[in-house]
């Protein structure tokens, strides 16, 4: 069982960095390559459905958490489950968001899941807090980043090393103990740039144990960069970053929810059972960028080396009396017994609680190139890029049970389990990628047609539970590969007055687990639309069509159900088509003051996501499923409308957020009150006031209106979302 250290949040040296001496600066350098969108003035020329959330927008709320962030973006679902956005669900066009292992998810241009090929899911997501950027790609623009292209890619773009000597210090306290302190330094000369960043955040929690206790976390998030290269009016202009990161986090988070009856006397309640259950986590990042830019030649080079390493126990609540979790909160009137140990109301036998260790231990490698050149034929400019991604990674699970009772709503150890006597497996994947895009421009036109090609070799090997320390060899090997062509086209044409229509089509791919029997998931995904951008209203509607040949399911210990975590399930053919739009205003109601108001509305309707073939499936959230029949945890309606009041010296700014009600399994009708997760509105309110330049005074009050709601059945019971907390803090910059 891990250890529960004390949380506190750690003084830095902020004066010393403010105060330090400046340097000469020289010509800014920035790696193009950490952008997926390339210059953010001509992100609305892209030909497809792309979104930029810039530094301006992200600093509106000074927000941590990832989930109210992207409530920005149409045709992005979210579904939370910790309040904090520490292990994020994310989708894209339907894609499905279980812990966002069914997108593209990046960091500074480069794959961040844990195992992004062999064990995608998200227990690990980059500190929201350190993102100068968030770049959003749909549709046939997301097919040069690979492999899931069925709903899209994310790309977190980090903090950038300074063009001269800066600083920023944030510092933020609210209830519940919520601390954050976010610090950067850097500075640079012509030839030598550098950063120092770190995020420290902790909280006490907002749920409420019956047992008492910390239902919250603590989070230590360091990056440094360093940037050598030479003149930017040198012939052949180049250097190298190199990029370190180290995070750590402790979380007192459980998959076990409540009963419907429970969540309706308190929410916020937490069962005296999951009083231990705790997530320990480390990750290191180690990233070197050589980039080339002759002065006098049209093309450039960017290669990069990475590796990144991830290690987490999960320990928490598994079975009670034999029963799984999930089992036992869908069917609590059966388990009366049981129920009332988890609830710390009556003591149980010796050994009839189980506590999972969940421990796991990740490895992603590799290298990446990119070569852009710009050409001309005839009428048309062109601009190739040619890529090319080595890549391997490895997950290792070793996981063992121990058993306890439950004494005075207390949990005591009864007995030990032995390491990896209940997973012993380790599961790889090793990578060749290549992809070739040619952005076309004629005239009004611009068309892009892309292609790549992936291969992809996957071994399982599992051993036996009985043998700890792997003297054996593997008693199963399981062997299976991919090779796939994922080819994809966006075309945009310009008409007078701002007007652009755009439309592409492009092949949807995820790839299977190592050893699965289950086949690759494909698609054929269509877009088309229309894009305004005039002197004070921009707006953009897009039309999605995704028709699925065989959608696939993962089993994960987050999608509940009895499944084996790992298996992969056939889901046949599915349809998911919508619409998703957004529309920005800006007017000056007291043009003498010099007073901004900008208003931006975000709305995805989701017309169809449904089954288009009946199977039975030992998935969850799918089981036995008719034709016609939704898929779960697409909400038909989702939204956001902003709007912010900014004058010289203060700002003040509200966002309304809206998802419609879900299912949380397949089906089709009236959804059942056990499977309805309701529709809710969160309003959340942030302002600010700036001393000086360089001093300002801020603070949020996110769910204002402290509205209770649901955001999962899944995986045991119902989960809520954060209750109404205030936050402020102030920021001071060099």
């Amino acid at each position: 069982m891990p250890v529960r250290e004390q949380k506190e949040l750690p003084l830095l040296a902020a004066v010393a960095l403010l105060t330090a001496a400046p340097a000469i600066a020289g010509d800014p350098v920035r790696l193009e390559e950490v952008s997926i969108l390339g210059d953010p003035s001509l992100v609305h020329t892209i030909p497809g459905s792309a979104h930029l959330l810039d530094e301006e927008h992200l600093s509106r709320f000074e927000q941590s958490d990832i989930m109210r962030v992207l409530m920005a973006v149409p045709g992005v679902y979210i579904q939370e489950e910790d309040g904090a956005g520490l292990r994020p669900n994310i989708g894209i066009r339907g894609s499905g968001l279980d812990r966002s292992s069914r997108i593209a998810l990046l960091e500074d241009g480069v794959l961040i899941a844990p195992a992004p090929y062999s064990a995608p899911a998200a227990y690990y997501f980059p500190s929201q807090r350190r993102m100068s950027n968030i770049e959003v790609l749909k549709g046939p623009a997301s097919v040069r980043l690979g492999p899931r292209t069925t709903g899209g890619a994310m790309n977190m773009v980090s903090t950038w090393i300074p063009d001269q000597r800066a600083a920023t210090a944030e510092l933020l306290a609210g209830q519940d103990g919520f601390a954050e302190g976010h610090f950067w330094y850097g500075d640079a000369t012509a030839n030598v740039g550098w950063l120092l960043e770190t995020v420290q955040q902790r909280s006490d929690g907002f749920k409420e144990l019956d047992s008492g206790g910390d239902t919250g976390f603590d989070i230590r998030d360091y990056v440094a960069k360093l940037r050598f290269n030479n003149s930017t009016a040198s012939n052949w202009h180049q250097g190298i970053e190199l990029k370190l990161g180290y995070t750590d986090q402790v979380s007192d988070e459980t998959y076990l929810g409540l009963t419907d009856a429970d969540f309706d006397a308190n929410p916020y309640r937490r069962y005296a059972a999951s009083q231990l259950d705790q997530l320990r986590s480390t990750h290191n990042q180690y990233q070197a960028t050589y980039f080339l830019r002759p002065r006098e030649k049209a093309w450039s080079l960017e290669l990069t080396v990475y590796d990144n390493d991830f290690t987490r126990n999960w320990f928490k609540l598994d079975s009670v009396d034999g029963i799984k979790i999930g089992s036992l909160l869908e069917s609590p009137q059966d388990y009366s017994d049981q129920m009332a140990w988890v609830r710390g109301e009556l003591d149980s036998p010796d050994d009839a609680l189980v506590l999972r260790n969940n421990n796991r231990s990740y490895f992603s490698r590799g290298v990446q190139t990119s070569f852009e050149t710009r050409i001309q034929t005839g009428g048309a400019a062109h601009q190739l890029q040619l890529g090319l991604r080595l890549h391997e990674d490895e997950v290792d699970r070793f996981q063992h049970d121990d058993a306890y009772a439950i004494r005075d709503a207390g949990l005591v150890l009864t007995s030990a389990g032995t390491p990896g006597s209940q997973s012993n497996r380790v599961s790889d994947s090793t990578v060749r990628a290549v992809f070739l895009e040619d952005r076309i421009t004629a005239g009004a036109w611009e068309v892009t047609p892309g292609l790549r090609l992936e291969k992809i070799d996957m071994v399982r090997r599992d051993y036996s539970t009985a043998d700890g320390k792997r003297l054996e060899g593997p008693s199963r090997v399981r062997e299976n590969s991919v090779d796939v062509v994922i080819p994809g086209v966006g075309v945009s044409y310009s008409l007078d007055g701002g007007w652009l229509l755009l439309g592409g089509a492009h092949r949807g791919f995820n790839p299977p687990s190592p050893g699965s029997s289950a086949s690759e998931e494909e698609s054929s995904n269509f877009e088309f639309g229309a894009r305004y951008r005039g002197d004070t209203i921009a707006a953009e509607a897009i039309a999605f069509y995704n028709d699925y040949d065989n959608l696939v399911g993962t089993c994960t210990a987050s999608t509940g159900g009895s499944c084996t975590v790992g298996d992969q399930f056939d889901g046949g053919a599915a349809i998911v088509a919508g619409l998703e739009s957004v529309v920005s205003y800006e007017f000056r109601p007291i043009e003498s003051r010099d007073i901004r108001v900008p208003l931006r509305l975000a709305y995805t309707w989701t017309a169809t996501a449904e089954f288009d073939s009946s199977f039975s499936s030992g998935f969850g959230p799918w089981g036995v499923v008719e034709t016609g029949d939704g898929l779960p945890y697409v909400p038909k309606h989702q939204a956001q409308l902003s709007a912010d009041l900014l004058a010289q010296r203060w700002r003040a700014g509200l966002n309304l957020s809206y998802i419609g009600e879900t299912r949380s399994e397949a089906g089709q009708g009236d959804i059942p009150a056990d499977e309805l997760i309701d529709s809710h509105w969160v309003m959340d309110l942030a302002a600010g006031f700036s001393v000086n330049d360089r001093f300002e005074l801020f603070g949020r009050i996110d769910n204002i209106l402290d509205n209770n709601y649901v955001v999962a059945r899944r995986p045991a019971g119902l989960r809520p979302g954060k209750p109404r907390t205030a936050v402020v803090g102030f920021r001071l910059g060099l």
